[in-house]
């Protein structure tokens, strides 16, 4: 028999045989697929109807396939339910507190999109009215403060509520061009190509932009030295900076973090005179396997050895030189750039010589790509010089989830950030009025400001929180959430990924 008449040939496997095309043609939706059973075995009960996205209108979909989905346990997000999968819910590493607490660690991270899903709907957040808007803008530039009570009975029929939810969602901007999305900066080449940016080539417009850019930071900055302003952030193509006031993260001064950076970056830093420290560094090892401090002096070295010359071990222990020394510090300087162990900490005054070495920085603008010429972003919570009111975007959905052979209403409101550590804050107590002290958020954090939750070294422990909120009275944030931002971070390099409320008590997962 010739090789092309036998069955599922194929010369040089260049086209795939029949028989493999018939395996991998998938089976029609009316049909189960076709999996081979056991001789003997029982027939098999046809598998569940393919599972369709969870937030799309249930009324077009054809009769008998509505979503099938698993109910959610009582501890946080199942590790492999389908229902999360169609989240896209990123890997969570369980550190969850020993028991509920009735306030959750500031997380000193931006988020990109938050994802909270209750069993109550979430309807009084759907088409605010524009006087509701308009009172919610107000607010917030008045800096109202809203107190709701512990359970808001009719939440659509709230206004209180509704202008208070429209409040949390301003932030403000600088530059404002509003073809080119300005958040997150840091990987954004791709999104930001092809659009139209007339400063690329044009010298004197890149100047007059940064020009503007330099009034408005130093703008900032005041408000931040005269505590009017709780913090802000400056997000460049390769880094980004958080400055907090004083009274903030357990500090009594200002503090500024770096993340992250590179050794050519600290080296400038050090250049113009800037004291800062590395939080997270650790001091490598010499091949005789002492550490070694940065920069030491001949003498010093000597001195540091002369306790072993006592014991009369002095001749069998091999000395470092300093150029190995530096050459084994410079290497490992170079390893943590662009990591999270490069954060660099800056207080105090120094925080203002950063602010000058900031604007006048060349490599603080890309100098070529489709960022060039594009001053960094500024994100605050509170109005500044040249700022521009923005607001985050919100929306409810809701599905539908199998429990057992019935369905239960599903519902979730969807933020998309930039979302602030004051607008994770403010959102959490509006929804735990408005959802009976109960629901769940999924966090999706831009995971170059993950390291800002790092406890600052030397922080003082005693920071009186009356003298906190005489400081600080006046800086737009509500007092709860200002009280939460005072404390000490707790959470490390990491930030929360998954929150839960449940009886008016969280849990967290980072």
């Amino acid at each position: 028999m010739a090789d092309s008449a036998v069955p599922g040939y194929s010369p040089g496997f260049k086209k795939p045989p029949a028989t493999l095309r018939l395996k991998r043609k998938r089976p029609r939706r009316s049909e189960p697929p076709a999996d081979p059973q056991p001789c003997g075995a029982a027939p098999r009960v046809p598998s569940a109807p393919a599972r369709r996205n969870p937030f799309s209108s249930l009324d077009n979909a054809p009769r008998g396939r509505q979503p099938q989905r698993e109910p959610w346990p009582a501890g946080g997000p199942p590790s492999a339910a389908p229902f999360w999968q169609d989240l896209h819910l990123p890997a969570l590493t369980p550190d969850v507190p020993t028991s509920p607490r009735h306030e959750f660690p500031a997380d000193w991270s931006i988020k990109t999109r938050l994802l909270f899903m209750s069993s109550q709907p979430f309807t009084w957040a759907e088409h605010l009215k524009a006087q509701e808007e308009a009172q919610g803008f107000a607010q917030h530039c008045r800096a109202a403060e809203t107190n709701l009570p512990q359970s808001v009975q009719e939440p659509k029929l709230s206004t209180e509520l509704r202008c208070a939810f429209q409040q949390s969602l301003v932030y403000w901007l600088h530059p404002s061009l509003p073809w080119l999305q300005l958040f997150p900066r840091i990987g954004a080449d791709r999104k930001i190509a092809g659009k139209a940016c007339p400063w690329s080539q044009d010298d004197a417009l890149q100047q007059a932009l940064m020009s503007e850019w330099s009034v408005s930071f130093t703008s900032l900055y005041n408000l931040l030295k005269a505590k009017l302003c709780p913090y802000f952030y400056v997000c460049t193509y390769q880094f980004t900076v958080l400055f907090r006031a004083a009274g903030l993260a357990g500090s009594d001064v200002i503090t500024a973090m770096i993340s992250p950076t590179t050794r050519g970056l600290r080296e400038a830093m050090r250049n113009e005179g800037i004291e800062f420290s590395l939080p997270l560094y650790c001091l490598p090892k010499t091949d005789s396997g002492f550490l070694r401090e940065p920069a030491t002096s001949d003498d010093d070295d000597d001195e540091s050895f002369s306790w072993l010359e006592e014991m009369g071990v002095r001749d069998k222990v091999k000395k470092p030189d300093a150029i190995s020394i530096k050459l084994q510090k410079e290497k490992h300087e170079v390893q943590m750039d662009h990591r999270p162990e490069s954060l660099a900490l800056v207080k105090g005054t120094n925080t203002f010589t950063l602010l000058n070495f900031l604007i006048n920085c060349k490599s603080l603008v890309a100098i070529a790509g489709p960022q060039a010429g594009l001053p960094p972003t500024l994100l605050s919570p509170i109005a500044f010089r040249g700022g521009t009111m923005q607001t985050l975007k919100a929306r409810s959905i809701n599905a539908k989830a199998r429990v057992h052979l019935a369905y239960e209403d599903v519902f979730s409101l969807e933020i998309i950030g930039p979302v602030m550590p004051h607008s994770l804050h403010s959102l959490t107590m509006l929804l735990k009025a408005a959802q009976r002290g109960a629901f769940s958020a999924v966090l999706y954090t831009h995971e170059p400001t993950a390291v800002f939750n790092t406890s600052l070294d030397n922080a003082s422990t005693a920071l009186n929180k009356e003298t906190v909120c005489k400081d600080l009275p006046k800086c737009g944030l509500h007092s709860k959430t200002l009280d939460q931002l005072s404390q000490l971070p707790t959470l490390g390099k990491s930030s929360i990924r998954f929150l839960e409320l449940k009886d008016y008590a969280y849990t967290w997962k980072s």
